[in-house]
């Protein structure tokens, strides 16, 4: 498609790929096992969800990726898988849900079930390379997301990958006798267009 914005480059490279890592559709056959696994840990699915946490069979993960997302995929939603480039190994999940194409936003979630990834970059370059999906791609105008307050390894990742904090529900998660915020944070397309210029 031709850019005729002035002042705006055309980006090029590969879409689904950062420095890290890049992002592959799910498969069902070899993936369920990864989601059954990652699902067993409390601490990944307490910093991913304010559910309560449910264990599934290998093979409800099988059918769930099967019909939910490969036999009858969502218009406002987009799933992928994080892979390592080096090691080529799947380390977690990262996608686009609750797309409102009129107004071009959505909502990211993202999640790293590998433990040894935690803290070493990956889930910011994650988020990059789905920003730029979005923004570039999709061309959405804006992606929010939310995320607990004891998650400050991820606040910090947001915040390097352009998120501000827009606002919180106060109180809003009971873990174990105590209370937590959820705190709601954001991008504009501008915002992540100013900071790809300041990183070149």
């Amino acid at each position: 498609m031709m850019n005729n914005q002035p002042g705006r480059e055309m980006k090029t490279g590969p879409i689904f790929q950062g420095e890290l890592v890049c992002l592959i559709p799910p498969d069902p056959e070899t993936d369920a096992g990864l989601f059954a696994r990652w699902m067993r840990d409390s601490e990944f699915v307490r910093l991913m969800d304010a559910d309560p946490a449910r264990l599934m069979s290998v093979e409800k993960h099988k059918q769930w990726l099967e019909k939910d997302l490969l036999e009858e995929p969502r218009n406002d939603e987009l799933f992928f898988l994080i892979r390592t480039r080096q090691e080529e190994k799947t380390i977690g999940l990262i996608g686009l849900d609750g797309i409102c194409w009129v107004h071009g936003e959505a909502w990211i979630g993202i999640g790293l079930g590998e433990r040894e990834h935690w803290g070493k970059g990956y889930g910011t370059d994650a988020m990059l390379v789905i920003q730029r999906y979005a923004f570039d791609e999709l061309n959405l105008h804006r992606l929010s997301l939310t995320v607990f307050e004891y998650n400050q390894r991820a606040i910090r990742s947001y915040e390097k990958a352009g998120f501000i904090v827009e606002g919180r529900a106060r109180k809003f998660l009971n873990r174990e006798g105590c209370r937590y915020d959820m705190i709601f944070m954001g991008i504009l397309r501008d915002e992540w267009e100013r900071m790809v210029r300041r990183k070149r």
